[in-house]
């Protein structure tokens, strides 16, 4: 930015003045032009030393590089990253980000799959993004950063929706591009060498990391584009219709239509790619085929990726073939040995093929892993319990509320096997404990009723048949 010819004071960005307007009025009033009782506006001496501050470019590299030395630290000492703990720290991939899991679109910007990735970024952030905070202002460049970072995560979806997305890069090209909008748009008090050196610079860079794109693999151009395209479109409109910084609500109506335009274009890449990519509903259903065909290309081109694996195992549960599916965790494992997620998706398996012995053994597997683990201890319960070992699935249950004594549906599920168990006080109690905790359901009510029913107490067992038979027929109505 340049500075007032007169004093030295740093003009605003966009502006056609070439003086600062305390040198305006005080040569006004030097020439008589101004009233006696005008006031003289207060701005500090360009000689005068401002206080240092932490700029927001430090504070969006000081996160990121948080992130960075959190997922290292949750993966060991490798720099460089497999697909399941970009996954876990909230990359953005189609299959989960299109399931409602839409925070992604914010998280995986934060994100870097490695050392290189991530000192590349930061490079270009310190540089841009510096450039960005001077012109626009702290507000402004927040805004168009996240935007434009949220608009490159939803071209990702939209053009890969099978592919992991995590990078700086989506919202860096966002800035990129409001910045070139910008520059060619707008008024300055640089002069025209130091803009077009500066906007052909930018070009460069630009025009060089999409073919960078396009020739190595690896690389999210999808993700590229659509910062690059929203950041020219907020460039552009802040340039012509909100450039001054004294006037927010401008530059906030610009913002806020953008914000709608990127909301519509999320609902239509939702209803594009939504139906393909879902885990879990009807649409699914009917695509499952094309998604399994792509995850599988994944898997070949990766076969040591286990976030691919892991993938394909929920198209082919989705699809209903649990063996497939299972053989895909089981190779996750293998990758992996303490994959937790993987490990519980495979008992889960198990047990809704009826094979609870399996189960039992990946959720003690998963305990002695984890003696902590909450869910695993339930799990570990409810194998227990479908073979009849309630004693022992008691116990487990009991664990599991020492660790979280508001665990939902433990006491539900405790209280079947205590009624297995014929220790009906005990069900009764952990009925009402449930239903303290949890709420009442026709389902609970019936429990009850059988734990009364067999502890003999036959007017409070038709009061909880009564009351689950109102509850049924509240929730039909």
């Amino acid at each position: 930015m340049a500075n007032c010819i007169r004093c030295g004071r740093q003009l605003p960005p966009f502006s056609f003045k070439k003086i600062c307007q305390w040198c305006v009025q005080h040569e006004a009033a030097q020439r008589g032009e101004e009233n006696e009782d005008a006031i003289q506006p207060v701005m500090a001496a360009p000689w005068v030393r401002r206080e240092a501050s932490i700029s927001l470019t430090k504070v969006i590299l000081g996160a990121n590089v948080m992130v960075f030395l959190a997922m290292v630290a949750a993966s060991g000492p490798s720099m460089d990253f497999n697909g399941q703990v970009m996954v876990h720290f909230g990359a953005n991939f189609g299959p989960y980000t299109l399931s409602g899991q839409w925070w992604r679109l914010v998280t995986y910007m934060f994100l870097h799959g490695g050392l290189f990735h991530i000192a590349t970024n930061m490079w270009c952030l310190w540089n841009i993004g510096s450039l960005c905070e001077s012109l626009y202002g702290r507000f402004t460049y927040a805004a168009i950063y996240l935007i434009t970072g949220i608009a490159g995560g939803l071209a990702s979806v939209g053009w890969n929706p099978s592919v992991l997305s995590v990078g700086a890069s989506g919202a860096l090209f966002g800035l990129t591009g409001a910045l070139i909008a910008s520059f060619y748009l707008g008024s300055f008090t640089l002069s025209g060498i130091n803009i077009k050196s500066t906007l052909s610079s930018l070009l460069f860079f630009a025009g060089f990391s999409l073919f960078l794109g396009k020739v190595v693999p690896g690389i999210d151009n999808a993700c590229h584009v659509g910062g690059l395209v929203s950041g020219l479109i907020l460039g552009a409109l802040i340039a012509v219709a909100a450039p001054e910084h004294d006037k927010p609500m401008a530059r906030a109506g610009v913002l806020l239509f953008v914000v709608v335009l990127l909301a519509g274009s999320a609902v239509g890449v939702y209803r594009w790619r939504g139906a393909g990519v879902r885990f879990g509903t009807m649409d699914a259903q009917r695509n499952i085929d094309r998604m399994i065909g792509e995850f599988q290309k994944k898997v070949q081109q990766n076969p040591q990726d286990p976030s691919a694996h892991y993938a394909l195992a929920h198209a082919y549960f989705t699809k209903g073939q649990f063996a497939e599916g299972e053989s895909e965790l089981k190779r996750v494992l293998e990758l992996q040995p303490q994959n937790a997620r993987a490990r519980m998706d495979l008992g889960a398996a198990y047990l809704t093929e009826g094979h609870p012995k399996e189960a039992q053994e990946e959720f003690a597997t998963l305990v002695t892993q984890d003696p902590k683990n909450v869910n695993a201890h339930i799990a570990l319960g409810m194998a227990l319990a479908d073979q009849n070992n309630h004693e022992n699935a008691i116990k487990e249950y009991q664990t599991a509320l020492s660790l979280d004594p508001q665990a939902r549906d433990v006491y539900y599920r405790m209280g079947i096997s205590q009624v297995e168990s014929k220790q009906y006080d005990e069900a009764i109690a952990s009925y009402l404990k449930e239903r303290e905790r949890s709420g009442d359901d026709a389902e609970l009510e019936d429990a009850l009723a059988d734990a009364y029913q067999a502890k003999g107490m036959q007017q409070q067992a038709q009061d909880a048949r009564n009351k689950a038979q109102q509850l049924e027929d509240g929730r039909r109505d």
